[in-house]
């Protein structure tokens, strides 16, 4: 594997919590998009992160958003940036509150007009900055502070959401995988367009796990198949090679689900729904791939 770049974008200082991976995936996607950056964060955990004023750990501009207008403030500006002749990196980086449930009709509305950004949703599966909340984002199963005796509904897929906008390029990654979305950032910001990246993004505090075992969190997703590794580039679907091979010898959901606490007690018929939801998908995305769908 190639080594990353030496540069960084992201400083030592950051208020993160500890094994906090959506600062780790930041610092990989700063490293592909480069200095002529401008990031775009509505209330979620990198606004916090990032450090008092005056002091920040972030060696980009950042400009900080009201929860549900960071799509809509990124069409702005990149119109502006491109009207006036500049390629500066319009990059949304937003929670999964900010953009399944309070942020999709920005999203949605940015995605449909064309804009020439790329919008990252960070998925800590619940509203993380405000003490674990549940969001559209959060598994069945899951405990949070308002589903005590863990969640009953199936997690919205943003994906589909995305994918029926027809865009150019989509992606999900992870940051126990930084290759690939070191890799993933690069393509989707060679590319025209509005451009979305699904990032994975496992919480130490708010999943209830040892802060040294994020990777290995992460990792147990993916190889479980909870999380499955792909891309689409104008409507051609790719599912990574760590991806297919956990599609046909699965690692037991039970690994993934037992190191985190709020999976304690999670019902039988809980996880079957759980099991099921991931069947259904990886016959769609596998359909998808094969062109029978």
């Amino acid at each position: 594997m190639n080594p990353l770049p030496a540069e960084e974008y992201v400083h030592k200082c950051t208020t993160a919590c500890a094994g906090c991976t959506s600062s780790l995936s930041l610092r990989y996607i700063l490293k592909a998009a480069g200095p002529d950056t401008v990031l775009v964060v509505p209330a979620c955990c990198t606004a916090v992160l990032q450090g008092v004023y005056p002091a920040t750990a972030m060696n980009v501009n950042v400009y900080n958003i009201a929860f549900a207008a960071a799509a809509a403030t990124a069409s702005g500006m990149a119109a502006a940036f491109r009207r006036s002749g500049r390629s500066t990196n319009v990059i949304c980086y937003a929670g999964d509150g900010g953009t399944v449930d309070i942020g999709i009709q920005a999203l949605s509305g940015a995605l449909e007009r064309g804009t020439d950004f790329l919008y990252i949703c960070y998925d800590n599966e619940a509203y993380g900055n405000t003490g674990m909340q549940r969001s559209g984002a959060t598994p069945i199963g899951a405990v949070t502070t308002t589903t005590p005796g863990g969640k009953t509904d199936e997690k919205k897929d943003i994906d589909r959401i995305v994918a029926a906008h027809n865009i150019p390029y989509m992606a999900t990654a992870c940051a126990a995988y930084p290759q690939d979305l070191y890799a993933k950032v690069k393509k989707a910001l060679s590319i025209p367009g509005p451009k979305f990246i699904h990032l994975l993004s496992p919480c130490p505090p708010g999943w209830r796990y040892s802060s040294e075992r994020s990777v290995e969190v992460g990792k147990l997703a993916v190889k479980t198949g909870l999380w499955v590794l792909y891309e689409r580039e104008r409507g051609e679907l790719r599912i990574n090679p760590a991806s297919k091979a956990a599609m046909k010898r699965p690692a037991p959901v039970e690994e993934y689900l037992k190191v985190q606490g709020r999976f304690k007690g999670i019902s039988d018929e809980a996880k079957g729904m759980l099991v099921a939801a991931m069947d259904r998908h990886h016959r769609r995305l596998l359909a998808e791939e094969a062109g029978t769908c």
